[in-house]
């Protein structure tokens, strides 16, 4: 909360001050230096430190998009404390369209990471010790994985009143009570005394618009709450509802699906999601929901291997039609019925 200087790999920024830093983390095959690009931007009063990541999957572009729109948005002034803003983690993932880093290791199951360790142990302890250690809160952008789609939701430890608070105030329908898991960012994050909120929106490789616009109202929202920015909200924001749990549905059987239900729709138990049919037509298995629910990720592959996760279904103690309702209203307020591209210079 002091406004003393601070110094990211080397390089001090002082407050009231913006720079952009190139982080080195190590080197190409070809002796070319790879860096992770950060842009800070520091209030001239003491405030909340916070940072807000991307493509820690380097597939996973929608993040990159959000913090590329939102370093370019003139309304952004920060007054008080720090942003930090890093759109690629995983840039060696960014570089080969992978989810990987070079040693086919995920990097977000190698916090906290270690500067002897592998390459993706090399980044994380240099992301986490270089970022994440000099911030109070983190917002970490993702996506659903290569060819499966997510609603847009937060993740997060909801037990913890300040963590629910934050996401609640990100204002998306869904939010998921989700246990730490090893390795992760997130795990690294709280035992370093940083909450975290995961936003998860949209599919692997893939601009997706409703979740760039409502992962860029999400991170003002949540910046204007800790007073580093000024947010009015011109709208009553959402009730968001709480699942406390979630299963994939999978395929029984191996055949050509035709989808019946989509992200973000309300099911009931044993309402049919999809027919798994042969080459010639016939129909082989009805995929069905295994309890009432919301569908808050989907495969999008027309093609079904026995076993193979199909449906993201969400459960929540409150009625599924206002919630329905709710994801409903968010589509309405961020896409229009004619969308248009937001530009650099607006906002959500």
């Amino acid at each position: 909360m002091n406004n003393d200087d601070l110094v990211i790999d080397g390089t001090t920024i002082k407050a009231g001050e913006k720079k952009r830093i190139e982080m080195s983390v190590a080197k190409l095959y070809t002796d070319t230096d790879v860096r992770i690009p950060v842009y800070i931007e520091r209030g001239k009063k003491a405030g909340s430190i916070v940072f807000v990541s991307a493509a820690v999957h380097g597939d996973e572009l929608n993040g990159i998009e959000i913090i590329r729109r939102l370093i370019q948005l003139k309304s952004l002034k920060v007054i008080n404390g720090t942003l930090i803003m890093v759109p690629m983690v995983n840039v060696y993932g960014v570089l080969s369209q992978s989810r990987y880093t070079p040693d086919r290791r995920d990097l977000n199951r190698s916090f906290p990471g270690s500067s002897k360790g592998s390459l993706a142990g090399r980044v994380a302890q240099k992301f986490l010790d270089e970022i994440v250690k000099n911030c109070d809160y983190g917002i970490d952008l993702h996506t659903g994985a290569i060819h499966r789609s997510n609603l847009p939701q937060v993740r997060a430890n909801l037990e913890d009143p300040e963590t629910r608070e934050l996401a609640e105030v990100f204002d998306v329908p869904v939010l998921l009570n989700a246990t730490l898991r090893d390795g992760s960012l997130r795990q690294a994050s709280v035992e370093s005394n940083t909450r975290v909120l995961l936003y998860e929106a949209g599919e692997a490789l893939r601009f997706d618009e409703l979740s760039i616009r409502a992962g860029i109202r999400g991170v003002l929202n949540v910046l204007g709450h800790l007073g580093l920015v000024k947010r009015k909200l011109h709208r009553k924001a959402l009730t968001p509802y709480v699942a406390n749990t979630s299963t994939w549905v999978r395929a029984n059987s191996s055949g050509i699906v035709k989808i019946l239900k989509n992200l973000g729709d309300q099911v009931e138990e044993n309402t049919p999601l999809a027919e798994i049919g042969s080459p010639y037509g016939d129909i082989i298995d009805i995929v069905k929901a295994n309890k009432s629910g919301i569908i808050i990720g989907t495969n999008n592959i027309p093609l079904a291997q026995e076993g193979d996760a199909m449906f993201h279904i969400a459960f929540f103690s409150e009625p599924d039609d206002e919630i329905a309702g709710n994801i409903e209203a968010m589509q309405e307020t961020l896409i229009p019925d004619e969308p248009t591209h937001v530009e650099g210079h607006s906002e959500p």
